[in-house]
């Protein structure tokens, strides 16, 4: 199978073409909400989201079978973004908050998976996801997941930066913080949310840091990191399902198309921070220092990351 097969034909197949437009209206969401993320510092709490989101989708998926997936997600979710804003809001540091959370949430989903006839395959699907076998009602309900929290960052993207440079300075501007923190994690919640339907939720977590982190390394300009961390999303979600159908197709060998994706996320990742390092030395050679370069933008001071939660 050639690479222009791979690249184009294969999303002429039904299957991979709904996979394909969950998938770059997934992982352009995911990469603007992941530079939130990545300036604000809240990578932990990410990670707490996506393992909350577990035991809705096994209450979905038993109450009203893979119908139920979305809905039971979307619920787990929104409240686990409620409850771990208000327990840092309460004093409760937000690794304890977290891993509350985390642990909580995820017991429980494992106990109601444990109910089920087909544990082991059942349990497989809601952990590294169901990207290819995605059904055509499910994928308006996906998009417009993503949507919504595309909309709650865009409408709030000005005061979530000022909050991520200077949290202090951003409550003296009247911005509320606690707005601020449920808008964010909720659209974090609802990108984990589609995630988990996709790449499930084990690998979601790649989806919103790697595109943030990426480009980070490629502009320091703030108003650019936001269209890089998008394309960068985009361009890997594509290879990614192109990669997977090349070796399930063309090679005969069967590879996870969630674990695959996320492998070209990080695969990315890699060849960017190569394509920085080289960069760094050449400038480096040519009588530029590193120690003169400017922080990479947004970078919050030690005491500034989780401050006024």
């Amino acid at each position: 199978m050639s690479l222009g097969d791979a690249l184009f034909g294969a999303f002429a197949v039904p299957f991979m073409g709904r996979a394909l437009v969950v998938m770059l209206v997934l992982a352009v969401v995911a990469g603007v909400v992941g530079v939130l993320v990545n300036l604000r510092g809240l990578e932990f709490i990410s990670d707490g989201l996506t393992h909350a989101v577990f035991p809705g989708l096994a209450i979905g998926l038993a109450v009203g079978g893979t119908a139920g997936l979305l809905p039971g997600a979307a619920i787990a979710a929104l409240t686990a973004a409620v409850v771990l804003t208000w327990l840092v809001r309460a004093g409760i540091t937000s690794d304890a908050a977290i891993a509350i959370v985390l642990t909580a949430t995820f017991s429980v989903g494992v106990i109601v998976v444990s109910r089920s006839d087909d544990y082991s395959g059942e349990l497989e699907a809601l952990l590294f996801g169901r990207v290819l076998t995605i059904p055509p009602e499910e994928v308006l309900p996906l998009v417009a997941v993503c949507a919504i929290a595309l909309i709650a960052v865009a409408i709030t993207l000005k005061q979530q930066l000022f909050r991520a440079f200077d949290a202090g300075g951003s409550r003296a501007a009247g911005d509320s913080a606690l707005t601020l923190d449920l808008v964010l994690n909720a659209s974090v919640a609802l990108v984990v949310v589609a995630g988990a339907s996709t790449v499930g939720t084990l690998l979601v977590l790649a989806l919103l840091i790697v595109p943030g982190a990426a480009a980070r390394l490629v502009t320091e300009r703030l108003w650019l990191l936001f269209p890089a961390a998008a394309l960068f999303a985009a361009l890997a979600a594509w290879f990614g399902l192109a990669a997977g159908y090349a070796a399930s197709v063309g090679a005969g060998v069967g590879l996870p198309a969630g674990s695959t994706i996320v492998a070209v996320f990080v695969a990315g990742y890699a060849v960017v921070l190569a394509g920085r390092w080289i960069a760094d030395r050449v400038a480096r050679r040519g009588g530029v220092g590193l120690e003169t370069r400017p922080a990479a933008p947004g970078a919050p001071r030690p005491a500034e990351v989780g401050e006024g939660r």
